[in-house]
């Protein structure tokens, strides 16, 4: 597999306004999490930030802790320990009434969409100001801006069963905007979805963020989710955050195992037919040497022209999936050089292109 993403291409959508970025708008404080009836906690001790403007991505396996974090965040679920401030509010100190206040200025988007099967596209997204006690004009206006948004005008009297599953999550995000939040919590809201709809929901949450400045956070199990549309990652395993900080750093260099075989199950995989032609030593003289070079945005970048003057002779490329993440290089290349080169000669030659260099050994008869 070959990919290959050009620096700025996906970064001028992911980056939060100057005048907004480095705000923390939400802090959660020694969260934990204890179902009545249970011997553990779902939540342990969880300690995150999420700056004003950017997009935040949660990511762990079935089980792991994610949706009973989210619900705690918007206080469907009420914590057994810790905090969750947001814009400075300890959600804790709001009455019954102010919390329902709270809640209407943060969007939610489900995963299953919970569209009223009974209404029409229009209506499901016009009913939350009904029942807030908008005036009719004011509706009407909302509406109109949230399909041209979502880009429903066309299906706006369409019926949900109508619809197709990335329309109905559209009328599920048009929903969630209505008052304006400022925040906007996503549980799971692709995973029902199919690739390609996947990517235009992606897109449109891009947009979203980009024109609105709102502050995403997004629990999910799919890689490709968090590193096409996050700024920065959390992972959590048994309830607890084992691993976080921007996309790409994670990405490019994941520190634990769990984290290794979400975001980049490739890490350290070899392709099948390489390894059972893999051995530590060199067997024959014709065995040639296989090398990975890793780029974690360290500075190194991945200069084929560079690389094929440093090592001369012939060269092939096994694996390579290199992108750039805020602008700096990630991924890796698996290589054969010519039979000529050893461990010693590869360290030496290469070093200094990559920010990490690994030998696996030799392969004989590629």
């Amino acid at each position: 597999m070959v990919s290959v993403t050009l620096p700025g291409e996906r970064d001028a959508l992911l980056s939060p306004t100057a005048e907004t970025a480095g705000k923390i708008h939400v802090q959660i404080r020694g969260l934990s999490k204890r179902y009545p009836g249970q011997t553990q906690d779902a939540l342990k001790e969880v300690d995150l930030q999420v700056k004003r403007g950017e997009i935040f991505g949660i990511i762990g396996r079935s089980g792991a802790g994610k949706s009973t974090l989210i619900r705690c965040l918007n206080r469907l679920e009420k914590p057994t320990r810790g905090q969750v401030v947001i814009d400075g509010i300890d959600l804790s100190t709001l009455s019954d009434r102010q919390l329902v206040d709270w809640r209407r200025g943060t969007g939610m988007i489900f995963q299953h969409f919970n569209l009223l099967s009974a209404k029409t596209v229009r209506e499901n997204i016009e009913l939350p100001m009904k029942v807030a006690g908008v005036p009719a004009a004011e509706r009407r206006r909302k509406v109109d801006e949230l399909l041209a948004l979502v880009g429903l005008e066309q299906r706006q009297h369409a019926w949900p069963a109508q619809l197709s599953g990335g329309q109905k999550q559209r009328v599920g995000i048009a929903r969630a905007l209505v008052h304006d939040p400022e925040l906007l919590l996503c549980d799971e809201a692709t995973s029902a979805l199919d690739p390609e709809t996947t990517r235009s929901i992606l897109a449109l949450l891009k947009k979203i963020n980009q024109q609105r400045h709102i502050t995403i956070v997004l629990i999910t199990h799919e890689m490709d989710v968090v590193h096409d549309l996050c700024h920065q990652v959390a992972v959590i395993d048994q309830g607890e955050i084992i691993e976080r900080g921007p996309v790409w750093q994670v990405y490019s260099n994941p520190q634990q195992e769990t984290t290794r075989q979400l975001l980049n199950p490739q890490f350290s995989a070899l392709p099948e037919v390489i390894q059972p032609l893999l051995t530590p030593t060199r067997e024959r003289g014709d065995s040639r040497l296989l090398v990975r070079l890793r780029y974690t945005g360290q500075g190194a970048q991945p200069d084929l022209a560079a690389l094929s003057a440093r090592v001369g002779g012939e060269l092939t490329l096994i694996y390579s999936a290199v992108e750039w993440v805020d602008s700096k290089p990630t991924g890796q290349m698996l290589l054969l050089l010519d039979a000529q080169h050893d461990a010693d000669a590869a360290r030496t030659r290469l070093t200094p292109i990559a920010d990490q260099l690994e030998i696996p050994g030799y392969v004989t008869g590629y």
